[in-house]
């Protein structure tokens, strides 16, 4: 078994590129990097914010990366060349995870603000829903990759909800 091991500076979350052998990882410093874990050196680094960012993922299908951020901005850049494709103000506090759907062109966001947020890129990114309900911190949200109507969210509370997509 292969292992990949670098000292970084904080890091709030990491992503795996489905088929490249990269590391995503968001960090503290409002930076994210790729590492290839084959050659276990940076394949690509850049800022994002000069606020932590707290999560990011791959869009492997459109060579993007999603980031989410304390700035309470989600951002989207194009891997291959580093461009800032879109940046939205997406929450009225800090944005704890980002997830991207299996199938469709939808990416969910989660936020301090207690909201749980669906954009779509299709649509230039538009927020196609917004799920309320969390009486504390929505920490997390992803979607169900078996049932992928749905999604499941969590909050600092202890609270687990499972929300339906309305497509």
């Amino acid at each position: 078994m292969e292992q990949f091991s670098h000292l970084s500076e904080r890091v709030k979350s990491v992503d795996l590129h489905p088929t490249q052998p990269w590391i995503l990882a968001a960090l503290y410093s409002g930076t994210v990097c790729i590492w290839n874990y084959q050659s276990q050196a940076i394949q690509k680094s850049f800022k994002v914010t000069d606020s932590l960012v707290r999560s990011a993922k791959f869009i492997a299908s459109k060579h993007w990366i999603v980031t989410g951020a304390d700035d309470k901005f989600v951002r989207v850049f194009n891997y291959d060349t580093m461009e800032l494709i879109k940046e939205i103000e997406a929450h009225q506090d800090y944005i704890r995870s980002v997830s991207v759907h299996p199938t469709l062109p939808y990416v969910v966001s989660a936020s301090d603000d207690k909201l749980i947020k669906i954009w779509d890129w299709d649509k230039d990114w538009v927020c196609t829903q917004t799920f309320e309900g969390h009486s504390h911190y929505a920490m997390q949200a992803v979607f169900n990759p078996k049932y992928t109507n749905s999604l499941a969210s969590a909050s600092l509370d202890g609270t687990i909800k499972v929300n339906f997509i309305c497509f």
